[in-house]
C-alpha cells in the first residue's frame, strides 16, 4: 500500500484501472482489471462489481464514486457498461472511453447492443477494449479509429436481398463492385 499523502495524486498514463461489462441481474460477461493493486482476486472483483451494480443499476446517473475509485456508467438494453478510474481521475476521460467503447461496440454489433449480440461477437469486444486501453493507458478515445485497428468494415454489409438478386440475374459487376467497397 502506498502511504497517504496530503497532496494530489501526480499525473499519471495509467487512468482505467478497470473495465467491464455486466447484464441486468449484474452477471459480469466482460472484465479487465488493469491496476494490480485493485481487487487482485476473482471473489474481490465479483464483490466489488456486485457493489457497484447495486448502486448504479437502477440511477439515472452517469457517475459514481464508491471505494476510492471513480466509476462511469452506461446501460443498453439489457447490458451495463462501466469505466472505474481513480477517485483523483479526470471524470471526462473516462467518459470518452466509456463512450469510445460503446459507440465501437454498436457499430460491431450492428446497433443490436444487448447480452445475446455481445456474446455472439466475443472476439470483436474483446479486440475493442484493447484497442481502447492497454494496460490502463487510454490509447484511443475515437470509435472509427478503434474499428479501422480491429480491422471491423466501416461501410455498412450489403443486403442479402441484392446479393441474392444479382445473383439470380447474374449481375457478376455489382457483385464484384460490392466486394471491393468492403
Amino acid at each position: 500500500m502506498r502511504p497517504c499523502s496530503p497532496w494530489p495524486q501526480e499525473p499519471s498514463l495509467y487512468t482505467v484501472k478497470a473495465i467491464f461489462i455486466l447484464d441486468n441481474d449484474g452477471n459480469r460477461l466482460v472484465s479487465k482489471y488493469y491496476d494490480p493493486e485493485l481487487h487482485t482476486s476473482m471473489k474481490e472483483q465479483k464483490i466489488f462489481e456486485s457493489n457497484i451494480f447495486s448502486k448504479t443499476h437502477k440511477a439515472d446517473n452517469e457517475i459514481a464514486f464508491l471505494e476510492g475509485t471513480t466509476v462511469v456508467y452506461k446501460s443498453s438494453i439489457d447490458l451495463l457498461f462501466y469505466v472505474v478510474g481513480s477517485a483523483q481521475e479526470n471524470e471526462l476521460m473516462l467518459m470518452s472511453v466509456l463512450n469510445c467503447l460503446f459507440d465501437s461496440l454498436s457499430h460491431i454489433l450492428r446497433k443490436n447492443v444487448e447480452r445475446r449480440c455481445l456474446l455472439e461477437n466475443m472476439e470483436g469486444v474483446f479486440l475493442v477494449v484493447d484497442e481502447i486501453i492497454d494496460g490502463g493507458v487510454i490509447l484511443e478515445s475515437d470509435p472509427q479509429q478503434v474499428l479501422q485497428k480491429v480491422n471491423y468494415r466501416l461501410l455498412s454489409e450489403p443486403a442479402y436481398g441484392f446479393v441474392l438478386f444479382d445473383y439470380i440475374t447474374g449481375n457478376l459487376e455489382a457483385q464484384t463492385d460490392r466486394s471491393q467497397l468492403l
